[in-house]
């Protein structure tokens, strides 16, 4: 009996350190486990998350006085235009002005006739009511208030000349904000969304305004308002 009681205490300390053993590398296993990535930024959120609240774009006519211009163009040589304006003291008059003429603008050479359609103003955040949102000659706009922020949205046409034969998709078009008036100084940034091949700012001393390379080409920054006007060399979209 005595022997049998020795025998049954060994299997059972036997068994005590299987078991310990084994908690023991199974907790040393599990600090060693894969761990699921965290998701990146442009990871898609789980249903009902809160999408984080997207930074203003800092720059000219967002978070400083200037002009921010976005020009985006289209097959036949218009452009959808976004202009956000941001003044250093408020006024109630903005004063309007289309790009010049094509003529005598290097790149171009040829006659043409800057024209907006549709224009739709808000002026610190109100909607400005306009009797007639074509635009064919410089102008004077009242606003309903005097206001520091000013976003315009307009089609500009007429201010583009297409390459010959009429299947190229190459153009040369001059922009420039139609807000320039408001402020002589104002530093402006001109974006144009696709297809800019150049720039040249003839107001400019050194009138190749051009940075990068393509197919990331952008435009220098900052440029004065009065001096703001841009000829861009283009392939239009198909």
């Amino acid at each position: 009996m005595e022997e049998t009681g020795r025998t049954g205490v060994r299997i059972l300390a036997a068994v005590a350190l299987v078991l310990g053993y084994s908690a023991t590398v199974a907790c040393s296993h599990a600090g060693t486990l894969p761990v699921a990535p965290s998701p990146g930024l442009n990871s898609s959120r789980p249903s009902g998350s809160t999408p984080t609240a997207r930074p203003t774009t800092p720059g000219p006519g967002e978070t400083v006085p200037g002009i921010q211009l976005i020009a985006v163009p289209h097959r036949d040589g218009s452009f959808d235009m976004t202009e956000n304006v941001m003044l250093p003291t408020a006024t109630d008059i903005l004063p309007l002005q289309l790009p010049s003429p094509g003529d005598h603008l290097p790149g171009m050479m040829a006659r043409t006739t800057p024209r907006v359609t549709n224009l739709k103003v808000v002026a610190d955040d109100q909607t400005v009511p306009i009797a007639d949102t074509t635009v064919t000659a410089a102008d004077d706009l009242p606003l309903t208030v005097s206001a520091t922020r000013i976003r315009l949205t307009y089609t500009l046409s007429g201010s583009a000349v297409l390459a010959s034969p009429s299947t190229s998709t190459r153009a040369g078009a001059a922009i420039r904000p139609l807000t320039t008036g408001a402020g002589a100084t104002l530093p402006t940034d001109v974006t144009v969304t696709s297809g800019l091949l150049n720039a040249i700012c003839p107001l400019l001393p050194e009138t190749r305004c051009a940075v990068g390379d393509p197919p990331i080409l952008g435009i220098q920054a900052g440029i004065p308002a009065s001096k703001a006007l841009v000829v861009l060399q283009l392939d239009l979209p198909r």
